[in-house]
């Protein structure tokens, strides 16, 4: 099922969806506030990017680097080809040492995945510590942004999800009150749980150790009440020298939320006594993206959702109409290379208005792949046959002046004398429905200019 189909069950809700566009732009507008009152935010991009592309430049040498300083400092360093191979890693571990109850703090990677149903499957009780992610997982639903999985969501929604599963009362959908339910029934979860799997936020060559930032501690929490720790790590997280983190750590909270930072940045570096820390290593289709020099760039990515927040197609579609990990216009990027005709769809989710590429705090050229994953989905043939012959007649149309000419003139000839009722139908014209165009001129401009330069 394409993007605009998916996207068609969200939009016929005209309240939420006016709803949830607002909410997000209300947090890019945080964004721009907390990125003015740094002066040397651009140059802060700017590094940022370079040591992206120096560290995907040699980024074998640094994974080396950093699996020997981590397991020079007691840490198990785990290497996993694909999902398969990093679900496999992750229950086996859990097996070794014969637990059956798991808290898992948020990770885009374990979703990417699919951890929590291998798990299950496996009669591993895993639960979502994150208050977004434990909402959706208690309604069996997929994250629809990296930062705020549930802002899909209105706080109706998720009074009813904890009546329905936490026995709150029916009706109830005061946020303070929910949180504190939610508050207390993780609290007994944290402490019964034997393995606690977190995902990765920066992983750093030069100390093998990971760095994990989170703004409710349940990361923190977990972590450290259980006795085994399984970090899950992209390739991609890796940064050289410790001294690099503060130049992230600047960008991240402040063009996710516009926090000037996470509330919790946790360093974990070497397991404490009588505990373990295991890291896995994730490639996962991301040495592909490396090796595609239009789109490796993608992998500079630090999850901050900055391009999902101003994104005008995402904010007015929602996350879950991507049918993908990623959503949004990053996610538009990362799920052709992964599967390219189930996602051939996404690239073309786009205005390309290059908003995108204006916010991202690693200055990803956003818009400029998305446009070049188009010409790759038309190479393949994986762009619909209407489409193809619609575009192809367009090509040729516009390049003929006189074609255009009689086009603009037809155009303009109908609108005047059409009723309206015909040039706005659904069935002819579905963009007209939420839209109305000017009045059409009597002439073109190039009718105008070709009768100015004769007087």
């Amino acid at each position: 099922m394409s993007h605009s189909l998916r996207a068609a069950t969200f939009v016929a809700d005209a309240d939420r969806t006016t709803w949830h566009d607002e909410t997000l732009w209300f947090v890019r507008q945080k964004r721009d506030k907390a990125v003015y009152a740094v002066p040397e935010f651009q140059e802060l991009r700017e590094l940022a990017s370079q040591i992206k592309e120096h560290t995907l430049g040699r980024l074998d040498e640094y994974l080396k680097q950093f699996e020997a300083e981590a397991r020079r400092n007691g840490v198990h360093v785990h290497w996993a080809a694909d999902a398969a191979e990093h679900n496999d890693i992750i229950l086996d571990i859990i097996r070794r040492h014969n637990d059956t109850r798991v808290v898992k703090s948020k990770s885009m990677l374990t979703e990417e995945c699919h951890l929590n149903p291998h798990l299950l499957g496996h009669g591993i009780e895993v639960i979502d510590t994150d208050l977004g992610e434990r909402i959706i997982q208690l309604r069996e639903e997929a994250p629809s942004h990296l930062v705020l999985p549930a802002i899909h969501l209105k706080k109706e929604d998720v009074g009813a999800t904890f009546h329905q599963h936490l026995g709150t009362e029916k009706g109830n959908h005061d946020p303070q009150q929910l949180t504190e339910a939610a508050r207390q029934h993780l609290r007994a979860k944290f402490l019964a749980a034997e393995v606690a799997i977190s995902g990765v936020n920066f992983a750093v060559a030069e100390t093998g150790g990971v760095v994990i930032c989170t703004n409710e501690g349940n990361a923190d929490l977990g972590v450290n009440l259980a006795r085994v720790h399984i970090a899950s790590m992209g390739i991609e997280k890796l940064i050289p020298r410790l001294s690099d983190l503060g130049v992230f750590t600047r960008l991240l909270a402040r063009s996710a939320t516009g926090q000037p930072v996470t509330t919790y940045t946790s360093h974990y570096t070497k397991p404490a006594d009588g505990r373990e820390l295991h890291v896995v290593i994730v490639d996962n289709g991301r040495t592909q993206q490396l090796g595609r020099p239009d789109f490796r760039a993608s992998l500079k990515c630090i999850r901050c959702g900055a391009c999902m927040n101003t994104c005008p197609v995402y904010r007015r579609s929602g996350g879950h109409s991507y049918d993908f990990t990623v959503p949004g216009p990053i996610g538009a990027i990362l799920s052709p290379n992964i599967d390219l005709k189930k996602h051939s769809s996404l690239p073309f989710a786009s205005t390309l208005c290059g908003s995108c590429t204006d916010v991202c705090p690693v200055k990803i050229d956003i818009h400029t792949q998305l446009y070049k994953w188009r010409q790759v989905l038309a190479e393949a043939g994986e762009i619909p046959i209407a489409k193809k012959w619609s575009l192809r007649f367009m090509g040729r149309f516009l390049a003929s002046p006189k074609a255009f000419g009689l086009g603009g003139k037809l155009a303009r000839t109908g609108l005047r004398l059409l009723p309206h009722q015909l040039t706005h139908a659904q069935a002819l014209n579905p963009w007209a429905v939420a839209r109305e165009l000017p009045e059409p001129p009597k002439q073109s401009f190039r009718e105008w200019y070709a009768r100015a330069v004769k007087q």
